[in-house]
């Protein structure tokens, strides 16, 4: 097999353990992007969520976030048409600005994933959040100068904080 080629080594319902050249990673069937939203209310308030995630066993606290082209008849769903789904859904509040900063990769040694940012600014809750009926989401809205001392006091009851989190307050100092 070459560098460049990429074999199937075993499939399941979402993901794919694939290998090319030397590498063997996973990545994601039926999904075009991954959105992280950086949500910031007029309040100066950063909007975070909080679920279990059965990989790690824990709760994590997390930016919203979630996939772009997953919803069948919506392949082509653009990234910020993606954000802005995922803020609602997960946590009820619409943006009137959805600001693209920045693509990264989550684990470049088992993922293919990239995720891009954005900031949502101006926003109002209209809806009352929660996820999509198979999540169990809790919504936080932590003032952004004491967000490092509630963080503290979460990973004190065993919650553990996604990288993202420290990503999205790096690019509130913007």
């Amino acid at each position: 097999m070459s560098e460049s080629e990429t074999k199937v080594i075993a499939e399941g319902k979402h993901i794919r353990l694939v290998a090319r050249g030397k590498w063997e990673f996973a990545e994601r069937k039926k999904v075009s992007g991954i959105v992280g939203i950086v949500a910031v209310t007029d309040q100066n308030k950063l909007i975070l969520i909080e679920q279990f995630r059965a990989p790690v066993n824990r709760r994590v606290i997390e930016i919203p976030a979630g996939l772009a082209g997953d919803i069948a008849g919506s392949e082509d769903e653009k990234l910020e048409i993606a954000a802005e789904r995922e803020l609602m859904e997960e946590t009820g509040y619409e943006a009137r600005e959805m600001t693209r900063l920045i693509d990264g990769a989550v684990s470049a040694g088992i993922t293919s994933e990239i995720v891009t940012l954005f900031r949502a600014t101006g926003l109002s809750r209209t809806g009352k959040g929660g996820g999509d009926g198979s999540e169990e989401i809790e919504v936080h809205e932590i003032p952004v100068d004491q967000v490092h001392p509630w963080i503290q006091e979460r990973e004190k009851t065993g919650a553990i904080v996604d990288f993202k989190v420290y990503a999205g307050l790096f690019f509130l100092k913007e």
